[in-house]
């Protein structure tokens, strides 16, 4: 039986996704759980496992298309099925089980094309199924695209998953507590009073026959993560001469940082010395791919959310005692570690400041996930401490390290990256002394850390010292968190790092 593969969701935030690069082409084999294509978002780039067994009978979008989740991207089947009716949303007859004409089957049930599929997303790679353990909205109610609909859970995470459409919940396939296959429909929405029983129960118009599948065209592909291809083209490697360190010899990014540059060819002399063309004076960058959804994120992050500003300067005396103690001990910490940790801290006593806000509710998140903001060469990325709260110094030590370091070589899980209550983002090691930050909705809040600087003080009894000092600011929603209570929160946090005896 043909099987539809679709975009998966990587992440609540996710509403669409660039294919980079096919794996495997039309007319050839694939096993399930078998790499299949390459996919970037705003947050991550990964490579996307095959759902099933079987022939490729067509792929549907081409290499830099941008495509929503959940849609429709590619069929995999047994040679010669007809995929036609999969298409159209019926399911494909398997070409084996083919009645004959005088003994066909009863047809499908067709869905009306207003009417709206929701299915249970995939959230990481390793996923097979979740458990629908509370639905936010009932039949007969209405559902905005990106309001949340259901909660799920895993064995890794325990999340809120928004709706991918707008109009009236008609139908919900499963009860709470169901155990769902991943990429099975859960739920139908669509125009208020479509009778969607009758729809279901009506027997589908034929669908036209598909076009045979192209020939498919020839090896000779270049095993390379995405980033590592971009860094390539910027750095002048010449990314087939490169032997890749990566699973199954994928070329990643330290192996193009590690090659020598291709030489460049001599100039050629002019003889007459020409106006520079147009083309010299300016570059022209097309807005695609990773860096096009992260100026849609940002925009919309401003428009949507009511972003306020406080700032403080911290006094890091304490600080920089207890990280050289620690440093004596064998044991490195870092000052943004020490950040982390009293941020983990305060949320717990904040608890408004470990929210989120819908239409119609704000979530407040019993459990604590500090983002931390990574530079990469293809944008901004936040990896996600879980439990942040629960852990020691040294544990979030750790975990920012390996998190970082597997950031910076795209080798991050998509769970790693989802999740997040509240983020850190630090530009002190760039040299900024302050700046304001950007919330990475649907979170409450961001605290912006600059560089630690000295620089003279005055204390209460007007005499004159040098203290190591650094400004915080914290950006929040003023829509879940009104000015006093943030200012109480940043506070909070200036007063564990001014006294960091306080976190034992």
């Amino acid at each position: 039986m043909a099987h539809k593969i679709i975009m998966p969701k990587q992440g609540l935030q996710m509403t669409e996704g660039v294919i980079t690069q096919w794996l495997k082409q039309e007319g050839e084999t694939i096993q399930e759980g078998e790499p299949f294509f390459e996919m970037e978002t705003d947050k991550l780039s990964i490579t996307i496992d095959a759902s099933a067994s079987g022939t490729v009978l067509k792929l549907l979008y081409e290499e830099g298309d941008m495509v929503p989740v959940t849609e429709t991207i590619a069929i995999i089947g047994e040679p010669g099925e007809d995929y036609a009716a999969l298409l159209s949303g019926e399911e494909a007859p398997a070409a084996e089980a083919a009645a004959p004409a005088e003994a066909a089957a009863a047809p499908a049930a067709a869905v009306p094309a207003n009417v709206h599929k929701i299915i249970l997303p995939k959230q990481g790679l390793q996923m097979t199924e979740g458990v629908i353990t509370q639905w936010l909205k009932q039949e007969g109610d209405e559902v905005k695209e990106g309001e949340p609909l259901f909660e799920m859970e895993t064995d890794k995470l325990s999340i809120v998953i928004d709706s991918t459409a707008t109009g009236t919940v008609l139908k919900l396939l499963y009860e709470e507590g169901d155990m769902v296959p991943v990429t099975e429909t859960i739920a139908y929405v669509g125009p208020a009073g479509t009778d969607i029983e009758a729809a279901l129960a009506a027997p589908a118009a034929p669908a036209a026959a598909a076009e045979e599948a192209p020939v498919p065209v020839g090896d000779g592909r270049i095993f390379a993560s995405p980033r590592a291809k971009m860094v390539a083209e910027e750095k002048g490697v010449d990314i087939a001469s490169l032997k890749g360190t990566g699973p199954d010899g994928l070329i990643i990014e330290r192996d193009v940082l590690s090659a020598k540059p291709a030489p460049k060819a001599a100039p050629v002399a002019k003889v007459v010395e020409a106006a520079p063309a147009a083309e010299e004076l300016e570059t022209v960058i097309p807005l695609k791919g990773m860096r096009k959804i992260i100026a849609e994120r940002m925009h919309q992050s401003l428009h949507d959310l009511a972003q306020a500003n406080h700032r403080m300067e911290v006094d890091m005396t304490q600080c920089v005692a207890m990280r050289e103690q620690l440093k004596a001990a064998g044991v490195k910490v870092s000052y943004n570690d020490m950040v982390i940790r009293c941020v983990a801290k305060a949320l717990t006593e904040f608890p408004m400041m470990n929210s989120s806000m819908t239409d119609t509710a704000i979530i407040q998140k019993h459990y604590v996930n500090v983002g931390m903001a990574v530079a990469t060469d293809t944008g901004l990325l936040v990896p996600v401490i879980k439990d942040t709260d629960k852990m020691s110094l040294t544990q979030i030590s750790e975990a920012a390290k390996d998190l970082g370091k597997r950031t910076k070589e795209g080798g991050l899980n998509p769970d790693e990256l989802t999740g997040g209550t509240f983020t850190v983002t630090n530009l002190g090691m760039f040299g900024v002394d302050s700046f304001t930050a950007v919330i990475n909705a649907p979170e409450a809040g961001i605290l912006a850390v600059g560089q630690m600087k000295k620089r003279a003080v005055v204390l209460d009894d007007d005499s004159i010292v040098v203290r190591p000092m650094m400004w915080l600011s914290l950006t929040y929603d003023h829509r879940i968190v009104d000015g006093a209570p943030a200012a109480q929160f940043l506070k909070r946090i200036k007063t564990l790092l001014e006294t960091p005896a306080l976190l034992l």
